[in-house]
């Protein structure tokens, strides 16, 4: 036989194999991409967390706004006469009583018109007593008696007129209080109604909250009130609603209301700024969680909850909040133990590891019994 003759065969067995090796390849390749898959899934790290669970207390629902701190009562004193100033009794910060004398003007004119009513009024008194006697012999007439009666009581009112402006010249203090600012000085001469002090009540200070009209059956009078002042390192002062406005302001949507808080250690000034906190509403004993544990997503609430080292997204319901801690109503118990940290890098069914820096390691215990 030629060896032309054999072609046709080692063709056809060359073809065989050609068609044979690629699916033999990609087999291979399959099984070696699987079994990189199934390494991957068991070589998957688990997340590291940190956990805890719910605490129970008491929570309050709050409205919260900003406002000054106001003087509930605060006047400025004038001069009600003209007059050089001769005395003054107090300085700024002193604290006054209503009447209390806070300086003097020299008032000399005001004394001599005072005396000189009072001497005309004595001759006029005594004219009137010798009429009386004429009157009750009828030797004066009735009208010329009642002309004298009539001059008499209104140089009464004069002296009794002259009496009070020269008592003004004592300017006096219109309220308790204290002195939060002096305007005169020895020797100023004052035109009436000049301003010479400014009183300001501490007792008690107020602020003015304007609230928006959907607030209005939750804010009555005697609710709490905290009040908490930035510029004294955020220290809270309690308060009172002392008062609720009973007409909604139709431009702005708001009622206002007056909060009223004593302080005896004066800390407080008026001007300040406070941030408020008015409790209308309290759930005893309630179940808590931090508010950075929780998920929001729209139309719900979730947590990570961990069981056996995976965790498991559950979702909840809420109820009050304050303080950085929200009310859970459902969905979790107090020996449910949730991700505090480290949720943001979880789905459901996270293998997770717990690193709580609250629980010492094994080493570290070992170590602290050793020493």
């Amino acid at each position: 036989m030629k060896p032309w003759h054999k072609w046709p065969g080692l063709v056809l067995t060359f073809l065989l194999l050609a068609a044979c090796q690629p699916g033999g390849e990609n087999e291979d390749a399959t099984a070696e991409n699987e079994s990189t898959e199934e390494s991957d899934e068991e070589e998957t790290p688990a997340i590291p967390v940190e956990t805890s669970t719910a605490t129970r207390g008491d929570i309050y629902a709050t409205y919260s706004g900003t406002a000054p701190v106001e003087a509930f009562t605060d006047a400025t004193v004038i001069a009600k006469v003209g007059g050089e100033v001769r005395k003054i009794y107090v300085e700024e910060g002193d604290d006054v009583k209503a009447g209390q004398i806070l300086a003097r003007l020299d008032g000399d004119r005001l004394r001599l018109e005072q005396q000189q009513t009072e001497a005309n009024l004595r001759k006029l008194q005594r004219d009137y007593q010798r009429n009386v006697d004429l009157n009750e012999r009828g030797l004066i007439s009735e009208g010329d008696f009642e002309k004298i009666r009539y001059e008499m009581e209104s140089l009464e009112a004069t002296n009794k007129l002259a009496k009070l402006q020269l008592s003004y010249a004592d300017i006096r203090a219109p309220i308790d209080g204290v002195i939060s600012e002096r305007f005169i000085k020895v020797g100023n001469t004052l035109e009436r109604e000049a301003p010479t002090f400014q009183v300001t009540s501490l007792e008690p200070l107020v602020s003015y909250l304007h609230v928006p009209e959907r607030e209005f059956r939750r804010i009555i009078a005697g609710q709490d009130v905290a009040l908490v002042i930035d510029a004294l390192g955020g220290e809270m002062f309690p308060a009172t609603v002392a008062r609720v406005s009973p007409i909604v302001d139709p431009v702005t949507g708001t009622f206002k209301i007056t909060i009223e808080v004593s302080d005896e250690s004066r800390r407080l000034k008026p001007g300040m700024f406070a941030r408020v906190g008015i409790v209308y509403d309290m759930h005893p004993n309630a179940l808590q969680v931090p508010r950075s544990a929780l998920i929001d997503e729209v139309g719900s609430t979730s947590i990570f909850v961990v069981e056996d080292d995976i965790a498991h997204l559950r979702v909840v319901e809420t109820g009050f909040s304050g303080e950085g801690l929200v009310e859970i109503t459902s969905g979790l118990t107090d020996s449910d133990t949730f991700v505090a940290i480290g949720q943001s890098g979880l789905k459901e069914g996270s293998k997770v590891t717990v690193i709580n820096s609250t629980e010492p390691t094994e080493s570290a215990a070992n170590n602290d019994a050793s020493e």
